[in-house]
């Protein structure tokens, strides 16, 4: 029996990085698409439990897609329960347009965060993001990006984690995959503190009212080990991540301090 494979991604139907994860896996298994109608990048985990939610089918890049006019989360929920109907064999979520480094992107990627959905929910999961400028990411008509070393890495941990499954602990793998590689090796790192220094623009409109702009200076040095440090010196990283966001501390010592 084929193995069953979702695609998704926060890049919204039309992305090309969700036709190059097509691409790179539709020979491997039973493969679905099912992917946020919009770009959704930024949401992390949030889910529409407030208001309904509408599915279509449509064809896409050449592709059978299922367009979810909801969430990253809401597009593995429904590829799972209502066009599979059962868990999938693996999740992929991306190809990412742009990198998802640091604790930043595990708690507000949509991309990181569908994924972990799709572990809690059981299956094993994959978030892969291609390195670009920030000025490429959201361009509406956007150029060819070279997805050819994405593919690849993608192709062969995909090939992997549906043979042997993913190792004790590790419910997703954070992929990201520079602009340019020195080589091909994969480097297994964790994740940095911090990918971006916040910063807070206030402006004003014509009729002088307030807004301001969420923003961040990106961190270009990193401790090696990390999956910046990585990313910055051309390596593919990939980050082991478990949905157990649980501290690893003494709690005996830590109910004694809450307790004093």
């Amino acid at each position: 029996m084929k193995p069953k494979i979702l695609i998704t991604n926060d890049d919204g139907l039309y992305s090309l990085g969700l036709r190059a994860s097509y691409d790179a896996l539709k020979d491997l298994g039973e493969v679905y698409v099912v992917a946020p109608m919009i770009q959704k990048s930024g949401v992390g985990r949030s889910i529409s439990i407030m208001t309904p939610i509408r599915m279509h089918k449509v064809h896409v890049n050449g592709m059978e897609v299922y367009a979810v006019d909801g969430t990253p989360t809401d597009a593995v929920i429904l590829g799972i329960y209502e066009v599979i109907g059962e868990i999938p064999d693996l999740i992929v979520s991306g190809i990412n347009l742009g990198e998802n480094l640091s604790t930043e992107a595990v708690t507000t990627s949509g991309t990181v965060c569908s994924a972990l959905e799709g572990a809690t929910q059981g299956s094993k999961a994959i978030a892969i993001s291609l390195e670009m400028p920030d000025h490429e990411k959201f361009e509406v008509f956007p150029k060819e990006f070279d997805f050819s070393l994405a593919k690849r890495v993608l192709r062969k941990i995909a090939r992997k984690v549906l043979k042997d499954g993913l190792p004790e602990g590790v419910d997703v793998l954070n992929v990201n995959v520079p602009s340019k590689a020195v080589d091909e090796r994969i480097v297994v790192t964790r994740l940095a503190r911090k990918l971006y220094r916040t910063r807070v623009e206030k402006r004003y409109d014509p009729r002088g009212r307030e807004y301001y702009w969420i923003y961040g200076i990106e961190i270009e040095d990193a401790e090696e080990g990390t999956d910046i440090h990585a990313l910055k010196n051309g390596y593919v990283s990939v980050t082991p991540i478990s949905v157990d966001l649980t501290a690893e501390v003494d709690f005996k010592s830590l109910e004694r301090w809450l307790n004093e």
